[in-house]
């Protein structure tokens, strides 16, 4: 499927409606789906997953339900799998939670289902991880704040995403992103205009601070980051607080 279309100028557009934008960007994963996960491992060159080995020990002790959230293909639900725990995915992206059953799927579930509208039960989650995928919310305050309803009281909430590397790193990080990573989306994915679309939706993302502070506005308790690969990416913890 071809994305032009729908990849135009006025993509990040206030203009555009949140039913319009959540149309969009689901055709970006849908078209991508069959590469995803070969995409990562060349635009990471392999560090995302040990970024993501980080993530699963970080809450290896957290035991109950745990909702991988925008989980896709299930590369991070797999390293929560540990036999103490019940595992879902929930993605709002059908050929992606596809191109991930068809690598075996032992001790989990699939849901679909997206941030702003989560289809678990109020205080129903122990954890919850979401790993480059909470900026394609439609609304980050509105999708924050289902994960926070979504958690029990004194449940655990992660969140990876790419943000601001230290300074000296910025400029050449800079130019990989705008000029190597839509050329290897035209080259494996065939989809260079969506992988333009993931790379200004990494700039648009909140740094390590401002997400912070939006997660603490939103309720969430034990607020705090840990950078990654000098802060290419960041794992944002919290929790939702118990009743007073």
């Amino acid at each position: 499927m071809q994305t032009r279309s729908l990849l135009d100028n006025s993509f990040g557009n206030q203009a555009v409606s949140p039913a319009e934008r959540r149309q969009r960007i689901g055709v970006v994963f849908d078209a991508i789906a069959p590469r995803y996960d070969l995409m990562n491992d060349l635009m990471s060159f392999g560090i995302h997953r040990l970024w993501k080995r980080t993530l699963a020990r970080r809450v290896a002790g957290v035991k109950g339900l745990a909702v991988d959230l925008a989980g896709g293909t299930g590369d991070v639900a797999r390293l929560l799998v540990d036999g103490r725990r019940q595992v879902v995915i929930c993605d709002p992206s059908l050929p992606m939670m596809r191109a991930g059953k068809v690598r075996g799927h032992a001790g989990l579930t699939w849901l679909a289902g997206e941030a702003e509208n989560l289809p678990f039960a109020d205080a129903s989650v122990d954890l919850l991880t979401v790993a480059f995928g909470l900026r394609n919310a439609t609304h980050l305050g509105s999708a924050l704040a289902e994960i926070r309803r979504v958690l029990k009281p004194g449940g655990r909430f992660v969140c990876l995403e790419f943000s601001r590397p230290e300074a000296l790193l910025a400029p050449f990080y800079d130019l990989y992103s705008f000029l190597v990573i839509p050329r290897l989306g035209a080259l494996v994915a065939r989809e260079p205009l969506a992988y333009q679309y993931l790379v200004e939706s990494i700039r648009r993302f909140p740094d390590q601070t401002d997400f912070a502070a939006l997660m603490a506005q939103t309720g969430f308790a034990g607020v705090h980051w840990e950078n990654v690969s000098f802060g290419i990416a960041c794992l944002h913890f919290g929790t939702r607080p118990h009743e007073t």
